[in-house]
């Protein structure tokens, strides 16, 4: 049964105090089904900006304390940078942090991951940034993970042409299922798959970057697992 988030009708519920504390950062902040009202007009009207209106456009799903995405903006302030996240504490919280930055390249949303192609546009994005994902390691909530059919789907759509997907885990189970998944599915090229991204690949753009989750891991000798994927579709 594919999960309702990815469904149009699907409608965001809830009762969180935090939701109307992210109101706070409007200027940078958009929850639930507000993003989707700017699906195909991320650069022109989102991030308004006039000299980088055709500047690359990213999306981070699974931002957390937002490690990554504020590193990366500062190395590359002419891209456009989205990150995202669904839980609310967290994401107050990586807001406040975000509202003292100088950095003018990013958004943030408060939203479900699933529904990525209700809020960006076919072939929108030039690629995806997802780091350890809780892996949902229980046989009976393996259907939560976000890698599989209907969510590689999405991320299809809303890449372009020869647009890459980047993927890190710690997780072993999940890291066999994902490539299962993708292969399955077929949308993607492989074009780096690493059982241990530090050792195989030092020089890499994901090693370059570490996650407050990925520190954990690394200090306890965990091994990071790696995804490049590119999109098969073509111009």
């Amino acid at each position: 049964m594919v999960d309702y988030s990815f469904k149009e009708d699907f409608k965001y519920k809830h009762e969180n105090p935090y939701h109307d504390k992210l109101g706070e950062f409007g200027e940078f902040v958009l929850r639930d089904h507000e993003a989707e009202a700017f699906k195909g007009l991320w650069n022109k009207d989102v991030f308004k900006d006039p000299v980088n209106n055709e500047a690359k456009l990213f999306l981070e799903i699974g931002t957390g304390a937002g490690h990554f995405m504020i590193d990366y903006c500062a190395d590359h302030p002419a891209e456009h940078f989205v990150g995202l996240d669904y839980r609310f504490k967290r994401s107050f919280y990586l807001a406040k942090k975000l509202s003292v930055l100088n950095l003018k390249n990013f958004r943030y949303l408060r939203a479900k991951g699933e529904r990525i192609e209700f809020m960006f546009a076919e072939n929108e994005l030039d690629g995806i940034f997802y780091f350890f994902p809780d892996p949902w390691p229980k046989t009976k909530h393996n259907k939560k993970r976000l890698i599989q059919e209907p969510f590689l789907k999405s991320a299809y759509k809303t890449i372009k042409p020869g647009g890459i997907f980047y993927i890190k885990t710690d997780h072993d189970d999940y890291a066999t299922w994902m490539e299962r998944e993708i292969k399955k599915c077929g949308l993607f090229e492989i074009v780096m798959q690493s059982a241990d991204l530090r050792t195989e690949h030092p020089d890499h753009l994901l090693s370059k970057y570490t996650t407050g989750f990925e520190k954990i891991f690394l200090e306890q000798g965990i091994k990071i697992k790696a995804f490049v994927l590119k999109s098969k579709k073509e111009i």
